[in-house]
């Protein structure tokens, strides 16, 4: 019998990103890290923060469920440490909502960090209030149903992006971005380098010394849009 096949389906144990790693990558926005880690990472648009003031970092707890069943969401929440994001693979199905503001308080006691859900949650008007981050790919008012199994911290496919338990997830009014533990802490000075690039360009902007990249002469002719020697 191989490994994977031996694994229960609800793992309580799993190895978490730093914390002084998610601390740090707290101070950058989910753009930034999604740059330093090769422009990958991000989940897809459709899943996006219930109000835009809404941001957190952590390590990810990752839920796989059926599709309109929230069983293994409640088992997240009740093996889930304080900072945990859990991070629900629940198929892009919209039907009924999977979380709410029940729950929602539930993790704030519990000291959740976040919940990101490829699913749709309901009471988004108190959980705004509340201003617990839920991250979602929609609503519907429809409750769920709780008796059908799935699996805990597994890798899960979410937003089109591959998550493993403890992996940095990054959330704000832009979206989520999930870079993998081991890479986690190297892509922290990189994304300063970026910053601190990226506000010495606006700051040229802003006093008129270099409104055009410096590469996009080179860009266009190494795409045939211009010819050698040839400028805009």
């Amino acid at each position: 019998m191989s490994q994977a096949a031996a694994l229960p389906d609800v793992i309580r144990e799993f190895e978490r990103v730093d914390a002084g790693v998610v601390d740090q990558a707290a101070r950058y926005p989910s753009s930034i890290l999604a740059d330093v880690a090769g422009r990958r990472g991000a989940l897809h648009g459709r899943i996006a923060p219930l109000a835009p003031t809404m941001r957190f970092a952590g390590p990810a707890l990752t839920v796989e469920v059926r599709p309109g069943d929230n069983l293994m969401i409640h088992a997240a929440m009740a093996i889930a440490k304080p900072g945990d994001v859990i991070i629900v693979d629940g198929k892009g199905d919209l039907s009924s909502a999977l979380m709410g503001e029940i729950m929602s308080q539930q993790c704030v006691a519990l000291g959740v960090a976040a919940v990101v859900i490829d699913g749709a949650v309901r009471d988004s008007e108190a959980i705004r209030e509340l201003g617990f981050p839920m991250f979602a790919a929609g609503l519907n008012p429809n409750g769920p149903t709780k008796f059908v199994p799935g699996r805990l911290n597994h890798p899960i496919s979410i937003g089109g992006v591959t998550v493993c338990p403890g992996d940095l997830v990054v959330g704000d009014a832009d979206g989520v971005t999930v870079i993998e533990r081991a890479k986690a802490a190297a892509m922290l000075p990189l994304a300063a380098d970026k910053v601190a690039a990226e506000t010495k360009r606006i700051t040229d902007i802003k006093g008129r010394r270099a409104l055009r990249p410096g590469w996009l002469d080179g860009a266009l002719r190494a795409a045939g849009v211009i010819g050698d020697g040839e400028t805009l």
